[in-house]
């Protein structure tokens, strides 16, 4: 049975699911009804912690998105880019493979950000039903699953959720931020 998880909520999955080794991770949102075209595109950044504890990218080629669509280790690989979002089930997927996972990356961030958002005048107030699952992938079963029911009226981006490794353990947190910020503005952020 899948964990419900809300906004903060985090589980162990080392603990919870010590089998789990390889997850695929399932992002979903919807239009709403009238608002155009959406091209929403998921990242994301597999950092390590510089000295001020700040997670930071172990390097360029470890931000993942559609135009690098595999970490240099193989640890993460993501499905490509939906430009509409209008699919059934999830918009984009990212396979992580933790025994794969670069021995410095202690957290693996999934941002959501719109394309073009303020040349097109949108933001996350005309998305709705946004989720993130994540998969045990060798058997298609939902591990843990977390429904942004927050309203983001002007933010152009969305922490969706984050993976921490610390002593060893895997945990996945539902962060649920939203920014009004673009893609560059993360990039910059974890550099």
């Amino acid at each position: 049975m899948a964990i419900n998880l809300k906004k903060g909520d985090g589980i162990n999955l080392t603990k919870t699911e010590p089998a789990l080794r390889n997850i695929r991770v399932g992002l979903g949102w919807d239009k709403r009804s009238g608002g155009g075209d959406f091209d929403l595109d998921a990242s994301v950044f597999i950092c390590r912690l510089n000295a001020a504890n700040e997670p930071k990218l172990i390097a360029d080629e470890y931000f993942v998105f559609y135009n690098n669509k595999q970490s240099p280790d193989g640890s993460v690989i993501h499905s490509g880019d939906n430009r509409t979002g209008d699919a059934g089930g999830d918009d984009e997927t990212i396979r992580v493979s933790l025994d794969k996972i670069h021995a410095d990356a202690r957290e693996i961030s999934f941002i959501v950000t719109i394309h073009d958002a303020v040349a097109r005048g949108q933001n996350f107030g005309q998305i709705q039903n946004a989720y993130i699952r994540l998969y045990d992938d060798a058997t298609g079963r939902v591990v843990a699953e977390y429904d942004l029911d927050e309203m983001f009226s002007q933010e152009t981006a969305v922490q969706f959720g984050s993976f921490f490794r610390q002593n060893g353990e895997w945990s996945f947190k539902a962060v649920g931020a939203g920014y009004r910020l673009d893609l560059g503005d993360f990039v910059g952020g974890y550099q």
